[in-house]
């Protein structure tokens, strides 16, 4: 089975402290490896993480603030500089787009990797491969932001007592799926017989918002929302005027969206203690982790 986990690079807000890094989110699925959010620093951050850059396929820029962007030029360096050979694919709001050539080419290197450019100018379906769809929706920030959904393709899974019943095995479980049926010992075997359609997991990366519909939507039935929490509730005037979030504004969206799990981030530098996000966050929503730089988030196929 291909890895499915979330590495947390980084989960500092603009300024970072002695023990947070600048934002930066890795999702490893399915031979994918999606990079969300490269603040300072993240290049750093794969060393101490143990995982090789050289991992990322696709790069995600929610929006051209400091502190989820500045790691995006050393990022592409680096990848340059490993000589990755696989298309480097990268979506930021289309309104950024002078900014991402700037980060892009902002010193003198001989670029060799193959960077394709997905400007985002609307909402909804902005990549889908047929592995993966990629949706964008724009959150209700101070500047143009946008909030990601990434989902799996469905998948037929056999069951392997229905088929060894039925007399199939080996080559022929391929055959069954690409004719549909199979004649097996003078009885026709229906694929839906023997299978059901999986439904493909979805993640959801909510960051930098103040609470909107938007946000619910994007999140519908994930499996994993990594939001933002950028502040406790006594500081919940705070959130509003600078366009974020309390911890216990996420659990909401999380329980309106009904996601499975809800991992927090993006914590302002004036919280030495994130455990308390996770205990507020948890009253409206239990299946709530603070995360913590390094740490890494499972999420199993079931």
């Amino acid at each position: 089975m291909s890895v499915r986990d979330l590495i947390i690079l980084g989960t500092s807000s603009q300024q970072p402290t002695r023990f947070r890094n600048h934002g930066a989110y890795l999702f490893r699925w399915n031979n994918e490896g999606f990079l969300f959010d490269p603040g300072e620093g993240t290049q750093r951050q794969f060393i101490f993480a143990n995982v090789a850059p050289t991992v990322i396929t696709r790069i995600l820029i929610s929006h051209f603030h400091g502190d989820h962007c500045l790691g995006l030029g050393s990022i592409l360096m680096r990848l340059n500089l490993d000589k990755v050979t696989h298309p480097i694919h990268c979506y930021y709001p289309a309104s950024g787009k002078k900014y991402f050539d700037r980060l892009r080419y902002g010193t003198i290197y001989h670029e060799n990797i193959h960077v394709i450019e997905h400007p985002v100018s609307e909402a909804g379906v902005v990549h889908d491969d047929g592995a993966f769809r990629i949706e964008a929706t724009f959150l209700d920030h101070a500047v143009q932001n946008i909030g990601w959904r990434i989902t799996e393709a469905d998948a037929r899974k056999f069951d392997r007592e229905k088929l060894l019943s039925s007399g199939i095995v080996g080559p022929q479980v391929k055959e069954l799926q690409k004719q549909g049926q199979l004649m097996k010992n003078e009885k026709l075997v229906l694929l839906d017989e023997v299978s059901s359609i999986r439904k493909g997991d979805s993640i959801a990366v909510v960051i930098d918002t103040r609470v909107c519909p938007q946000a619910i939507e994007i999140a519908k039935n994930a499996k994993i929302l990594l939001c933002e929490s950028t502040y406790l509730e006594e500081h919940q005037e705070l959130a509003y005027r600078h366009y974020h979030l309390t911890a216990k504004q996420a659990a909401q969206i999380a329980k309106d969206a009904n996601v499975r799990e809800l991992i927090l981030t993006h914590f302002s530098a004036r919280y030495l203690d994130v455990e308390k996000m996770e205990a507020e966050a948890r009253t409206i929503f239990p299946a709530t982790y603070a995360a913590e730089d390094l740490k890494v988030f499972p999420f199993i196929k079931e």
